[in-house]
């Protein structure tokens, strides 16, 4: 059986970047997804201040059953039930809140808390947290990726998340990023899926190039 963990691990062994899809429309959701899944995309978050985000949670989990679907912006344990009835599997948070992080693994869901301190880092690690989003990576830098990484258990999934561009992944992995979030970069309202794949396949490339780095 393919648990929501299993899918996580081995997005993140071949391709760990999250296309976070805000303002995805349900009507949208079909060539959107198509563009960014045949891009080689395995982690999709739908932001629940999107339109109608369950139905794309849900349409999105139908058409891609191997891909990890799931929802972003998730601040309450009552919306982790609500992604849950959808079909998601992926719990995106900008924030650490220990009630989000327990109720999405006590329903065995990938749980990607935001984070920016050891204070939270630890915390949510403590809550039971899958891996860790940076965020916004913004505010931070390669530099504190490492330092985090100094310190955190061996193993632990860090990802930065804000201003993440084909351009500046490479110093980010060569701290230690397990993989990356990356928003309107890659989607944002009004964007054809064609528009989409274009700059999904920049992205994969440019993280297929850190490989080699």
């Amino acid at each position: 059986m393919t648990t929501p963990l299993s899918k996580f691990s081995a997005a993140m062994e071949t391709l760990p970047l999250v296309a976070i899809l805000r303002g995805l429309t349900p009507a949208e959701a079909p060539a959107v997804g198509d563009a960014i899944v045949e891009s080689g995309f395995l982690l999709l978050e739908v932001p629940l201040n999107s339109p109608q985000p369950l139905e794309s949670i849900a349409l999105l989990r139908r058409r891609f059953p191997q891909a990890l679907v799931g929802a972003g912006t998730v601040l309450g344990a009552q919306q982790v039930r609500e992604v849950h009835a959808a079909g998601g599997e992926l719990i995106v948070a900008p924030n650490f809140n220990a009630e989000v992080i327990a109720e999405a693994a006590r329903l065995g869901l990938v749980s990607l808390p935001g984070v920016m301190t050891p204070t939270e880092a630890f915390g949510a690690l403590a809550a039971g947290a899958t891996g860790l989003k940076l965020f916004p990576a913004e505010l931070a830098s390669p530099a504190v990726v490492k330092a985090l990484l100094a310190v955190l258990p061996k193993g632990t999934p860090l990802m930065p998340v804000g201003g993440i561009t084909p351009d500046n992944m490479e110093a980010w992995r060569a701290a230690g990023s397990a993989g990356f979030g990356i928003g309107s970069a890659l989607y944002k309202p009004g964007k054809s899926a064609a528009e989409v794949r274009e700059d999904a396949l920049r992205f994969v490339a440019a993280f297929q190039r850190t490989l080699r780095a």
